[in-house]
């Protein structure tokens, strides 16, 4: 199955049998599924304190646009590892991708690659991002006649949705080489198209970042007081200045978030520092859904399922997405840990790709094993300062 980029009939894969009710837990708050999809533009109507607004049906409901497909493919996550059930520990994989207008739907690589493990307690989650300039070995793959060979992770989709591949091959083909690469299988996955993202922001009515180090947009600049991508800038014939973020905490925009979260040039740790700041992003996204009323307001929420399609391609397994969002009620926001590899410092391997260190090695064991909260606690490095 191929998902297009427009996405205007998008496809559906809904004939597992559902699993059976996962066990009761802790209720304390918005679900932290809830709060990611919602981010990513799947609004499912949650109220305060663990309550469902309408129950499954409005869920369901609400969630109609937003595309469905197997994104995992070979690296999904099998029976015999927990896979298909709410009752263990959860692993998703999240790719950021630029589809505007004029690309080719097969013309993409993916720009942000982050884990999402949530461990079988369901009362912690860990967001783990991908250097995109990791050196991978990717398989071959059929769907879009790959013969295989030595790349970067960020290629890893490109080559997946060449020939046909579409969305859905490119997802595959990154999951598939990601699970050779670090052992992890995938419950889920989900596609994030950064032009779409940026009316889901606004709709929420912008988020709260923090700019820890000033740097100049590489993407965007000013013109006639209107922020403009470059390209089209250029097309316009007039002056232009430069888009700068400066050092602060601010309410942004959906156009100034996703260009600050985007920038990696002229940053002090380059792409691990960017790698942060989506991840704080996507945190933001889940702390001013859950905080504005978008959650428990039906008007709101219908606005903003309109945003979602546009902006998200989603899989949840074997799993119903309403199934996906009861089971794991007992996750809050708050409760989101980021990640880095490396000790958050490129690790060349003298050709412009980096490989993992041995410590960054263990972590991926460590959330095979779904033991992260130990070994968070003998490395205390591998967590991310926000700010």
């Amino acid at each position: 199955m191929t998902v297009t980029a427009d996405r205007q009939s998008p496809a559906r894969d809904r004939s597992a049998v559902p699993p059976g009710p996962p066990k009761a837990r802790r209720k304390r708050g918005t679900p932290l599924w809830a709060k990611i999809t919602t981010s990513l533009g799947a609004v499912l109507l949650v109220a305060s304190g663990g309550g469902l607004v309408g129950g499954s049906v409005l869920i369901k409901q609400t969630t109609e646009n937003i595309a469905m497909g197997n994104l995992t493919g070979d690296a999904k996550k099998t029976s015999g590892e927990g896979g298909d059930t709410l009752e263990g520990p959860i692993d998703m994989l999240l790719m950021g991708v630029d589809a505007r207008a004029r690309w080719a739907e097969d013309d993409l690589r993916s720009d942000s690659i982050i884990i999402l493990h949530i461990p079988a307690s369901h009362d912690q989650a860990y967001l783990i991002s991908i250097p995109r300039d990791t050196e991978v070995q990717v398989p071959a793959f059929g769907p879009s006649k790959y013969a295989g060979g030595t790349t970067k992770a960020t290629e890893a989709f490109f080559h997946g949705a060449q020939n046909g591949g579409g969305w859905t091959g490119g997802a595959q083909l990154l999951a598939k080489t990601l699970k050779n690469m670090t052992g992890i299988s995938f419950d889920g996955a989900a596609i994030i198209n950064f032009g779409g993202f940026k009316s889901v922001i606004d709709e929420l009515g912008g988020v709260s970042m923090c700019v820890d180090q000033q740097v100049t947009s590489k993407h965007m600049v000013w013109v006639d007081g209107k922020a403009m991508f470059l390209a089209d800038a250029r097309k316009t014939g007039k002056p232009t200045k430069p888009v700068v973020h400066k050092v602060g905490c601010r309410s942004m925009e959906g156009w100034e978030a996703l260009d600050f979260a985007r920038q990696r040039y002229g940053l002090k740790n380059g792409d691990y520092d960017r790698q942060r700041h989506q991840q704080q992003l996507i945190k933001a996204m889940a702390k001013k859904a859950s905080s504005g009323g978008v959650l428990s307001n039906p008007l709101k929420a219908g606005s903003l399922v309109k945003s979602a399609g546009k902006a998200l391609v989603l899989d949840t397994g074997s799993v119903p997405i309403t199934d996906f969002v009861l089971g794991l009620r007992g996750v809050a926001a708050n409760d989101m840990v980021l990640l880095r590899t490396n000790n958050g410092t490129f690790a060349g391997n003298g050709n412009g790709r980096e490989t993992f260190n041995p410590t960054t090695q263990a972590l991926f064991q460590a959330i095979k094993d779904d033991r992260v909260a130990e070994f968070v606690l003998d490395h205390p490095d591998v967590v991310a300062k926000e700010k």
